[in-house]
């Protein structure tokens, strides 16, 4: 007996002598954070991806006790604020928002892009889902999806679209759905939403997909027309506009997100406890009301869910880009 009680004495003693404990994981988090907190949001402030850093922020300091700040880090399409984030110590005080454009399409985008989504960031949650939206101008000849393809397949290479520039997910979305169609479009690429908009009220470009934060007032004042969202269901926020999946494009899906990563290497207990924190801010009335007035939809989710969603975007941004011919470099 008593030399069954001393190995099993030994082998516990040289499995916690080779293993990290249990216990030292839980002292980890428990620990965390340990000092102020900042988010890399690689937008300007009033952007989309600022303000929903700005809410974290907000709900993570009145929850930890400790100061959150948002650090803009804008520029050369997301890619500045990335390898900023890639570059900090991986003890989790520096978190960095996983926005669509610079972790699932840059990757297929830039030949030589300084940082890599998969190998240098540890992805905590996906926050929210912002579907992009084709929309038609007053005065374009088409009224539905179905009349835009019939329009472009009449007339191949003839009707422009606007995209919020060349590589932008409004960009690939054409792109993919024209594909999709089986139609030629020429593309003419603007700035920004407000410069777009502005040429399809004009009457200079007839059609283009943009975000639905950004199509939902345009829509809704009855400026613009919706033609469809690129989900498979119909958007609660544009109930009146059918999804373009209804449409004759079983399947068709162009949806921008936002969620939150940390540097690789960060110790998986924080990473575990930033994930729940996450998805219990998310839950919050008054978040999700804060989501809701930017359009977006909630999707917090667990982190192996996050990185198995990046890995799938990837490939199929990637596609677009490939089928675009859209280089950054």
């Amino acid at each position: 007996m008593k030399t069954r009680s001393a190995r099993a004495s030994f082998t516990a003693a040289l499995l916690l002598a080779c293993c990290p404990s249990a216990a030292h994981a839980q002292e980890t988090a428990k620990a965390y954070p340990a000092r102020p907190i900042r988010i890399i949001a690689q937008f300007t402030p009033g952007t989309s991806t600022d303000i929903l850093a700005r809410v974290l922020a907000q709900k993570l300091s009145a929850s930890w006790g400790q100061q959150v700040i948002v650090d803009n880090r804008p520029g050369a399409g997301a890619v500045i604020g990335t390898v900023a984030a890639k570059n900090a110590t991986p003890d989790g005080h520096t978190l960095v928002m996983a926005v669509s454009s610079a972790f699932g399409i840059n990757p297929s985008l830039y030949s030589k892009l300084p940082y890599d989504v998969l190998a240098d960031f540890a992805p905590i949650s996906n926050l929210g889902l912002t579907p992009q939206t084709l929309m038609a101008a007053p005065s374009a000849p088409f009224k539905s999806v179905r009349e835009f393809v019939a329009a472009a397949r009449e007339k191949p290479g003839q009707v422009n679209y606007a995209s919020l520039g060349n590589g932008s997910t409004s960009h690939l979305s054409m792109e993919m759905f024209r594909a999709a169609a089986g139609a030629r479009l020429n593309h003419v690429p603007f700035k920004g939403s407000a410069e777009a908009h502005t040429q399809m009220l004009g009457g200079q470009v007839p059609v283009m997909f943009d975000a639905i934060p950004a199509a939902l007032p345009q829509i809704k004042a009855g400026k613009l027309r919706g033609l469809g969202i690129a989900t498979l269901k119909r958007s609660p926020f544009l109930p009146e506009v059918p999804a373009i999946a209804e449409s004759g494009f079983p399947g068709f899906e162009a949806v921008g997100w936002i969620g939150i990563a940390a540097p690789a290497r960060t110790p998986a207990p924080i990473l575990d406890k930033l994930n729940a924190e996450m998805v219990r801010i998310l839950s919050q009335p008054d978040v999700m009301e804060r989501l809701a007035s930017l359009a977006f939809t909630p999707a917090a989710g667990t982190r192996a869910e996050f990185a198995a969603f990046i890995k799938s975007e990837i490939a199929k941004w990637g596609k677009a880009v490939k089928d675009s011919g859209a280089k950054a470099d």
